[in-house]
């Protein structure tokens, strides 16, 4: 059994979750889950990142301590796990003492070897960003950044790890490993960034300016800046597994690729003599109706509350169906209700409720034996498309190209559903021909395994539809997935539901009054 270790990036608890935390949460939930079927042994975490300035500012607003502030965002971040049936195997907080003391080791570790330094600084600083700038920083105009906010000259001593020494190091390493990052082609952006001469990196904060953090072990008059003490995250949750050293995969945004987990993580882990991660795996954005999402403007998306009304299992389809990993993508009500309607309610949904009503009308509610003389050239197409369907998902959820790993397997689907169209069991089901009842029988086994196979490849991506049909259907799946994957009689015999509502019409919104 292989060892995998994948990470989301952890949340910053200055705000509640948004739709993008979902995806991130969902995506590499299904990746965890792949791995898991292909026999892997997966650990899987994920969390919250807690001190900074920008938590210390906002619990002081609220008039309560960083504690509780952050206890309290925290744990809706816990829920929202929750709500998306997330298979997380640990949830981090970087609160924790287990995370503070592996974080105090790593700097007084390096502290000791001479990487890190005390110098005075004098120069720009994003309080909203927490870090310092340089003149590259700014628009060509000299104007700084949107993103920056309000940007302030400083002057103050601080601690500075020797991030420069590691850049020809890291080049070699990027170039030694063209599949760090992917999307490859974001691998290119962490090589261009790295063909200007890397700044050290200042690691620590005064606490005249920054209480809330992890105090450095060697100096208590300053705590750790946000960053250091975040990424060793990765690291704290399995200190004590070395087993999944290192990860396989931190799944993250693309806005925080460079620099922090392309090139602050990599030489951190470098300096202290740790293996960096194999891979980084850096996801899109989603907009909301064509715009950028925004809570002030209401153009945002409650992932939470979205869910609970369309269903946890559709709602995970819907992102990783419309968005291309590594790619942008645009979330609307509109474009998720075609969807919702016509693959899952129209397709999925109807597929099960043909295959119900069918076996209970013409089998007695029970799933025939295939008739093996009239097993024609519909069936052995329908098998034959399977097979290759089979192979092409388990190939793309390998290279993470989910979205049309489910097109290949809901046009499988709709496949089956043509199927039950060119054999017309309704009409069979009238004649008394014995070949005619034979075909009936072999038509109505036919539609129950394409369905059974059909599902067998969506557990990753929508465990609950999964298990659901296969009750349905009378069946338990088995210990090992690609066992499951296989053509053959297993349904025979399985006494199967009256009916099931896997996909209901959506309500409309009530009209408002007055």
């Amino acid at each position: 059994m292989k060892n995998f270790y994948i990470t989301t990036a952890i949340d910053y608890v200055n705000g509640s979750p948004h739709l993008g935390h979902a995806y991130e949460k969902v995506l590499t939930d299904v990746i965890a889950r792949f791995r898991r079927l292909m026999g892997d042994n997966v650990y899987f975490l994920t969390g919250v990142d807690e001190h900074g300035q920008k938590v210390q500012q906002s619990a002081k607003k609220r008039g309560i301590a960083p504690q509780q502030f952050c206890d309290e965002v925290s744990e809706e971040f816990r829920a929202l796990c929750k709500t998306l049936n997330i298979s997380n195997n640990d949830f981090i907080r970087t609160t924790e003492e287990r995370h503070k003391k592996v974080v105090r080791q790593l700097l007084q570790q390096l502290f000791d070897k001479g990487e890190i330094y005390k110098a005075e600084y004098k120069g720009f600083y994003s309080t909203r960003q927490e870090q310092f700038l340089q003149d590259k920083d700014r628009n060509p105009d000299g104007s700084w950044p949107e993103l920056f906010g309000e940007v302030t000259e400083i002057t103050e001593s601080n601690y500075f790890f020797k991030l420069r020494q590691y850049q020809d190091w890291l080049v070699d390493h990027l170039k030694a490993n063209e599949n760090f990052v992917f999307p490859r082609y974001r691998q290119k952006q962490v090589l261009e960034f790295l063909s200007e001469p890397l700044n050290d990196l200042c690691i620590s904060r005064p606490k005249e300016r920054l209480e809330w953090g992890i105090t450095l072990p060697f100096d208590e008059n300053f705590v750790t800046y946000v960053w250091f003490d975040a990424l060793v995250n990765y690291y704290t949750a399995v200190v004590d597994k070395p087993e999944f050293w290192p990860a396989d995969f931190h799944v993250i945004g693309k806005d925080i690729l460079v620099p922090p987990h392309a090139v602050y993580w990599p030489i951190m882990l470098k300096a202290a003599g740790l293996e960096p991660p194999k891979s980084l795996l850096a996801h899109g954005w989603w907009s909301i109706n064509g715009s950028k999402m925004s809570k002030s403007t209401g153009n945002f998306v409650d992932a939470a509350e979205f869910a609970a009304k369309y269903g946890v299992d559709a709602l995970r389809y819907f992102m990783i169906r419309e968005m291309s990993v590594g790619q942008d993508s645009d979330f609307s009500l509109q474009q998720f209700l075609a969807r919702y309607n016509g693959e899952l309610a129209n397709n999925l949904g109807n597929l099960v409720n043909r295959t119900l009503n069918m076996t209970n009308r013409f089998g007695g509610g029970v799933v025939p034996a295939v008739e093996a003389e009239v097993f024609g050239q519909p069936e052995q197409d329908l098998q034959a498309l399977w097979t290759k369907t089979r192979d092409e998902v388990l190939a793309l959820h390998e290279g993470f190209q989910f979205h049309i790993a489910l097109e290949r397997t809901f046009a499988f689907i709709t496949a089956t559903n043509a199927y039950i169209e060119t054999r017309a069991p309704w009409k069979l089901g009238k004649s008394t021909d014995p070949k005619d009842q034979a075909l009936l029988k072999t038509s109505l086994a036919t539609m129950a395994e394409a369905l059974r196979l059909g599902v067998s490849l969506l557990p990753a991506v929508m465990p609950d539809t999964t298990l659901k049909i296969h009750g349905v259907l009378g069946y338990t799946g088995g210990a090992v997935w690609k066992d499951e994957l296989v053509w053959d009689g297993r349904l025979t015999g399985s006494k199967v539901a009256a009916t099931a509502i896997l996909f209901p019409r959506p309500q409309a919104e009530p009209a408002k009054q007055g």
